[in-house]
């Protein structure tokens, strides 16, 4: 019976440990804001090309589901190959812009996520051409371009340039632009009042108590792999997942999942306040605080 006994304890470790795997990966959670900005996506890939394509800026908070909407439309629309063509079609290309408003880097970047062989010495117009060429060839329909807010991070004069890249590929290509950071990417862009006017605005806001909020948390708890009910959209609890998170999806996530695998561990199968009160989170402003310390 011993062995019995041990052969049982390890099988429930194990079941324990798989669902503890499976809760590394965040669950794809659907909202209105996020909902509402993904269709307008659609509607701007399926826009007939102009001379004068509009275009998108996702602008949020740090960790407030921005990059995640992007990379769920990318995967809405992957790359695909017919049967009588002998190259690959890709509608949907996204990249990260470069750390600084460089435009040979920009380039190198779009060539290096279509798996296209370049010579890091080659000038920018060869580069330029290249891409223009590529971008073409794969019929792509829209481009973008995350973490736009890094134009910034240049002086004046090579956030025009970089700009002036932007609005360059979109006129050649005629093909739509989303540009996707933080709140300090209106100013990126509003450097070029030309572009500025092209790049319609929608906005992710912190998330505040209501019944989208209550919602949300009614998602999570859905797809959270414990046994007992956590009632998340109590008052009790929402509030304090609420003030715990300060309010951004990115935050609410990582905190219900660090919960649900304390509860898995401790065999309390729920989240409770008291559980997330002994817990060993920060939230994000006294990470930024403690983290200011140690400068």
């Amino acid at each position: 019976m011993e062995h019995l006994h041990v052969d049982l304890h390890g099988l429930v470790q194990e079941v324990a440990t798989k669902r503890i795997h499976n809760l590394a990966v965040s669950p794809v959670i659907g909202y209105p804001l996020a909902k509402k900005a993904m269709d307008r996506m659609e509607d701007l890939l399926v826009h007939p090309p102009t001379h004068r394509m509009p275009n998108l800026l996702l602008v949020g908070n740090t960790n407030n589901g921005k990059t995640v909407i992007a990379h769920r439309f990318l995967q809405q629309h992957q790359a695909y190959s017919l049967p009588d063509e002998d190259f690959v079609r890709v509608p949907v290309v996204m990249i990260q812009a470069p750390p600084m408003p460089d435009e040979k880097r920009f380039y190198n970047g779009i060539l290096e996520r279509l798996a296209s062989p370049y010579k890091i010495n080659d000038k920018i117009d060869r580069k330029q051409y290249q891409v223009l060429q590529l971008l073409s060839t794969v019929q792509a329909r829209m481009l973008i371009i995350d973490e736009i807010h890094h134009v910034l991070a240049g002086n004046l004069t090579k956030q025009r340039g970089f700009l002036n890249v932007i609005k360059y590929l979109s006129n050649e290509l005629q093909i739509p632009i989303v540009a996707i950071g933080t709140k300090d990417a209106f100013r990126a862009i509003h450097t070029d009042p030309q572009l500025a006017n092209r790049f319609e605005p929608h906005l992710l806001p912190r998330w505040r108590d209501g019944e989208d909020y209550r919602r949300l948390l009614s998602s999570f708890e859905y797809k959270l792999p414990l046994k007992k009910p956590s009632f998340l959209e109590s008052d009790e609890l929402s509030l304090k997942i609420l003030a715990m998170s300060e309010g951004a999806i990115g935050e609410i996530s990582a905190l219900l999942r660090l919960a649900a695998i304390q509860a898995i561990r401790n065999g309390q199968e729920c989240i409770t306040s008291r559980l997330l009160d002994k817990l060993d989170w920060l939230a994000p402003s006294q990470r930024k605080a403690q983290g200011n310390k140690l400068v």
